[in-house]
Order: structure tokens, then sequence, then C-alpha cells
């Protein structure tokens, strides 16, 4: 049968939006870091994002919100607390974490990046069940239990809703609270939180973005920046080069990669421009941890 010249044209781009289809890769950002207050900063990391989706990635958007978290509860004088990079989160502080991730960091976000041409939705680990949690269990490092209030440890994550989302073409953001089957709500670490969804979702790349341009053997000689490190190297560096909040960053990336994620890297969130150089430019930047 003769075709016509138009006809395969036309079947030669669907063959090609479908190769564009199944090539698709997967991007989970951990957004968070002086990079959330700024709003230059927050535009430009919205255009890279842009980028990304043009480039063929599916984007998912994990936050945490320790600026305004601190700026509520400064407010409401209750005192910020963290222990081991975590957030003691007494039951009188959810209140105010709880509207400070859902309705202020998470509306406003949303904002920004709809007004910059993507068509996100925002989200909680609470919408339609798709994490749930338990009370997290924390030692220190003597390993005695210390008790950090209502935070959260993820014991299930249904993919679902976001796998939806992707498919379509929106930017699933997503704020750091979940609930327990027994209805408590926990707070939990964003950097925790968003390496267990990036396993979970099947990420390709999981991007945890902070305010360093990734972990320095001594901060802050940019010559003493450590480009590759694998889980053996982590735990010896750990309390001593990894302090503070690169705790809980490093210790994602790693759950991340045990969990199917390909790629994890830290990047500066300061940096925007970052994000497309290492995703679609394959510059060396930033630190990336591995298994082995």
């Amino acid at each position: 049968m003769k075709l016509h010249k138009g006809t395969s044209v036309l079947r030669k781009n669907q063959f090609n939006l479908k190769k564009v289809k199944m090539s698709r890769q997967r991007i989970l950002i951990k957004y968070g870091g002086n990079a959330m207050i700024n709003p230059e900063l927050q535009k430009e990391i919205a255009a890279q994002i842009f980028k990304l989706q043009q480039s063929g990635f599916e984007v998912i958007m994990v936050h945490g919100g320790g600026p305004f978290i601190n700026k509520s509860l400064e407010k409401a004088a209750i005192k910020s607390q963290f222990i081991d990079g975590l957030r003691v989160t007494e039951p009188i502080a959810f209140a105010e974490i709880q509207k400070a991730l859902i309705g202020e960091v998470n509306a406003n976000l949303i904002s920004v990046l709809n007004q910059n041409s993507l068509r996100a939705v925002g989200l909680s680990g609470k919408d339609a069940g798709m994490v749930t949690a338990v009370k997290y269990q924390h030692k220190d490092a003597e390993g005695k239990a210390v008790d950090l209030g209502l935070v959260g440890e993820i014991t299930t994550i249904d993919p679902g809703l976001i796998n939806v989302l992707c498919k379509e073409g929106f930017v699933p953001v997503v704020a750091c609270i979940a609930d327990g089957s027994d209805g408590q709500s926990y707070n939990i670490n964003a950097d925790t939180f968003a390496g267990k969804l990036a396993g979970a979702v099947n990420a390709d790349q999981f991007i945890v973005l902070t305010d360093v341009d990734g972990l320095f053997l001594k901060y802050p000689d940019p010559d003493t920046i450590i480009r590759q490190l694998n889980e053996k190297e982590v735990a010896e560096h750990m309390g001593t080069t990894i302090l503070g909040g690169m705790i809980p960053k490093i210790q994602s990336c790693v759950q991340s990669l045990k969990e199917g994620v390909k790629k994890a890297i830290i990047l500066n969130g300061t940096q925007p421009q970052q994000i497309t150089e290492y995703a679609i430019e394959k510059k060396e930047i930033g630190t990336t941890l591995t298994i082995k």
C-alpha cells in the first residue's frame, strides 16, 4: 500500500514522540536552604526545572522549610532545638511546623513554579495516603535513645499518585508531613523523606540542594571539595567532616542508592545553574555519592 508523504511524516513523528516518552528519565530534587528564601533564586530554580522538562526529564520536588519553620516557631515563642541535624518536634510545635510547610512554603513554591511555565501540584505525604509513618526512635552516637517528639520514620510509600502526575507532565511538589496508621501526624526530616521517596518512585537521579558546593574536607577551601564519596568513606567521615545538617543529606543519598536510585549528588542551590550543568551538560560538580 502506497502512503502519502504527509502520512509517512506523521508516522515518523509519532514514532519519535514514542521514543522520547520511553526514554524519559526521572529526577527528584530535594529543595531547601537559603535558595528557598530568595525570590530571585526561586525563579532561577524554576527556570532550571523547566529546562529539565524541555530536555525530557520528569521532575519531582521535595522541600523542607527550615528558615520558615524557625520564623513561625519564634513568633509562637517556641524554641528550636536540633539533635544530630534533626529537628525536635514537640506536640506544641507541630501545628506551627505543619502550617509553615504546607500553608506557606508549599503554597508559595507552587505559585512561583506555575508563574514560570510549569504545572506544579502541591502535595504532602498525607495526600491519598501516599506516605505512612511511625514515631522515629532516634539513638545518639553512644547508642542512647533520644526522644525527638513527633518526628516520623517512613514505613510505606505508594507512588501511584506521583506516577500519574509525572506521566501527565505535572511537577509534584511534596511537603515532608505524613500520618501514621492511627492518624497521628508526623514531621519527617526533608532529606530523609526525599531519599526514601526517590527510591519509591524509581528516580534515575536524586539531587540534594544545599547552601554549599558539596562536602569539603576543610571547608571552605575550594581545593578540598570531595567529588566522589562511597558508603565506606561516608562512615569514615561521619562525625568529623560530615556534621550537623550535612548528616541527613549524606545519609539520604546513600539510602536512595540502596533503594535503586542510579545517581545521588549534593549541589549548591544558591547556584541554580548547577542543576542543568549536572543533569544535562554532565559537568563534574558537587559531591556524588556511590555505594561502592
